[in-house]
């Protein structure tokens, strides 16, 4: 009988209910890598996070920029709603198809390579939407890049910390990149805005003719350069000692243990919640971003300069829950978060009734900090169990290829609504109604688990409570 992948690996034999995070760790072959002294090593690879922290803020800097420039770009073509609307599901849609592969991947090359891959494919994007490539087209290959990026940048993770770790680490990771998505919309719009889009189109390359004429394009052009210096950091990231998995020689092998890895994944009693919850969180976080910016302009008259600045105030709040979750919160504390994504849904609705920017600004912030703070924990508590599970990069990609197919599915359902005329406020509507449904579902999920699979869900808690 075959064996999938995800069970392949030697350094997970024994049951993980048996096993430390030191123990494990202690499985990873030392031939890969020079011996060094403990401590040599552990600097290293504090260092190795801040680059990783590095790459990763230049790269989200540049996503979210982008995504305004696009916006933008549509908008002047004379682009219907729709398809503006359009562009988050087609950054998704990657995600969602490669996901068997891309996982395999992160766990076959090194990290900082696969890194330096997806950055460049980014690049590539940028270029297409520059020279005539229908924006929904280009901003999907930014996605394809997108896509091969996140198992390798939270892969690496449980390699470089133990798992005591994660959830700091994690807080860390989230906190630069919402500051990144902070400063990335407001980017975004700034450079499509009249102060600065006049300069740059003012600027001309010496022997080259660009044809870049439009703010939005200008935008556009500036994202290569931020690319490239996430591409820079991405060299000097480390190379760990985890063991390398080779590909299987056969795709359809790699399609068959992703779905082995997906199944177990959501076997798993602490797996399957913090699963589901993340799934959800990303999947109308995605969506909200550019709902945000379709309320502001119907609420409040703002122009998308304007409306980017909102979907920053949302992004410094998930900051905040993000680290104030990071400080505060240990890897089996975890569950206990649940209940903040049904505050969140109704938060959500209560944007309908809010028409004024300065009531806006704090109710924004406070719809952010309630997110960060739930998806911090839920998350390191999933890369734990996928980690010990299967390994970081299959885990990572099973975990990615749930939250893009939900942000692909929502995203498809609101361009299908906005195109036989929703509003704005019954998007939101649909979104908090979504949001606090299903999180009361998640939680009674995890209440059934501890009723009928007591053992089970401490045995986890308890594996979850000793690593470190």
């Amino acid at each position: 009988m075959r064996t999938p992948a995800c069970y392949n690996r030697a350094a997970f034999e024994t049951p993980d209910s048996a096993r430390t995070g030191a123990e494990l760790s202690r499985t990873a072959p030392t031939h890969l890598a020079p011996q060094r002294p403990a401590q040599l090593y552990q600097r290293r690879m504090k260092k190795g996070f801040y680059t990783i922290m590095s790459a990763q803020f230049f790269s989200s800097l540049a996503d979210n920029a982008l995504f305004v420039g696009a916006v933008e770009l549509l908008k002047n073509s004379g682009a219907g709603e729709w398809q503006r609307a359009a562009l988050v599901p087609m950054f998704a849609l990657f995600y969602v198809i490669l996901a068997p592969f891309v996982g395999a991947f992160a766990d076959a090359v090194p990290k900082g390579r696969v890194m330096f891959v997806s950055n460049s494919i980014k690049v590539v994007g940028c270029l297409m939407m520059l020279f005539g490539t229908h924006p929904l087209a280009a901003y999907a290959i930014v996605g394809l890049g997108a896509a091969a990026y996140s198992p390798a940048k939270y892969g690496i993770l449980t390699e470089l910390l133990p798992p005591s770790q994660l959830v700091k680490a994690n807080g860390w990771i989230e906190g630069l990149t919402i500051t990144s998505i902070i400063l990335g919309v407001l980017l975004g719009g700034q450079l499509i805005g009249p102060h600065l889009a006049p300069q740059m189109l003012a600027f001309d390359m010496p022997f080259l003719e660009t044809n870049i004429d439009s703010p939005p394009e200008a935008a556009i052009a500036s994202m290569v350069l931020l690319y490239v210096v996430a591409a820079i950091f991405n060299l000097y990231i480390p190379r760990t000692e985890t063991a390398l998995q080779p590909l299987p020689n056969r795709p359809l092998a790699l399609v068959r243990d992703f779905s082995d890895c997906n199944a177990r994944l959501w076997a798993d009693k602490l797996g399957q919640i913090s699963l589901a919850t993340t799934t959800l969180f990303w999947g109308v976080s995605g969506n909200l971003r550019y709902i945000v910016l379709a309320w502001a302009a119907v609420a409040l008259g703002y122009s998308t300069t304007q409306a980017s600045s909102l979907v920053g105030v949302v992004a410094v709040g998930t900051a905040a829950g993000a680290i104030l979750a990071s400080v505060s919160m240990r890897l089996h504390q975890a569950i206990r978060v649940l209940p903040l994504g049904m505050a969140m849904g109704v938060l959500v609705i209560g944007l309908n009734v809010v028409t004024n920017v300065w009531l806006a600004a704090p109710f924004l912030v406070l719809l952010g900090a309630l997110g960060g703070f739930l998806v911090v924990p839920m998350n390191a508590l999933l890369q734990h169990r996928g980690h010990n599970l299967m390994g970081a990069g299959r885990s990572i990609a099973v975990q990615n290829f749930n939250e893009q197919a939900c942000i692909l599915a929502l995203g498809a359902f609101y361009t299908g609504l906005t195109r036989v005329g929703l509003s704005a406020f019954g998007a939101i509507t649909i979104f908090g109604v979504l949001v606090a449904g299903t999180m009361g579902v998640i939680a009674l999920w995890h209440r059934r688990n501890t009723r009928l699979h007591g053992v089970e869900v401490d045995r986890l808690l308890a594996i979850a409570r000793s690593d470190h």
